[in-house]
């Protein structure tokens, strides 16, 4: 019973989608009606607001952090352990996907991520972001930085800890960045992709 409520606040948690409701306070354009269509802090950049963007990256992260870290802190008191952190953990990264709040149409997740990552452990979500921050550096692209600390996040939680429940959820966040980024490795592949700080775009869908 206490799992299930945890997964649900942690749900509703992430539904809470910060590049929407930051644009909206700032008189900024929805994000997603340009460039990907997609309400993340990397789009919103697009617009030209740096403030924004930052705005968005702090809550969308935050979030994340949030969720596993009330699980976390509080879950001992009512005999909840490594399981319910795995659900928190995984919950609150499909809100933020799959937002209840805004008609189940959300962002790909990078900041949540690392939010959760962060709050599973400082070491583990240092090192990811580390890993982020190399890609991005040297590419410009933010979707190949995301894929890349997809593919390392795993591995350093694995390599650190061992295998634990938890490790499943990191894997399962790791597997859907991979989905929700696959018209990224598209553009990837034909040279098409946009790079960070481009200018916004107006888009007809928000398919990307």
């Amino acid at each position: 019973m206490y799992n299930l409520f945890v997964a649900v606040l942690a749900y509703l948690i992430g539904s809470v989608s910060f590049a929407v409701i930051v644009s909206a306070f700032m008189g900024l354009d929805d994000p997603r009606s340009y460039g990907s269509g997609n309400p993340g802090a990397t789009n919103v950049l697009r617009s030209g607001n740096k403030k924004a963007a930052i705005l968005t990256l702090i809550g969308d992260a935050f979030k994340g952090w949030l969720a596993v870290w009330l699980t976390v802190r509080f879950g001992p008191r009512f005999g909840l352990g490594d399981t319910a952190v795995a659900l928190a953990a995984i919950a609150v990264f499909l809100g933020h996907l799959y937002p209840v709040f805004f008609r189940f149409k959300g962002g790909k997740g990078v900041a949540t991520a690392a939010g959760v990552l962060l709050a599973i452990n400082p070491l583990l979500g240092g090192l990811t972001l580390l890993t982020w921050l190399i890609v991005a550096f040297f590419t410009r692209y933010s979707s190949l930085a995301a894929l890349a600390a997809a593919v390392f996040a795993p591995l350093f939680d694995v390599f650190l800890f061992g295998p634990h429940v938890i490790a499943l959820a990191i894997l399962a966040m790791s597997a859907l960045l991979f989905w929700r980024h696959r018209a990224n490795i598209g553009k990837l592949m034909n040279g098409t992709e946009s790079r960070i700080g481009d200018k916004k775009k107006k888009t007809a869908a928000a398919s990307e």
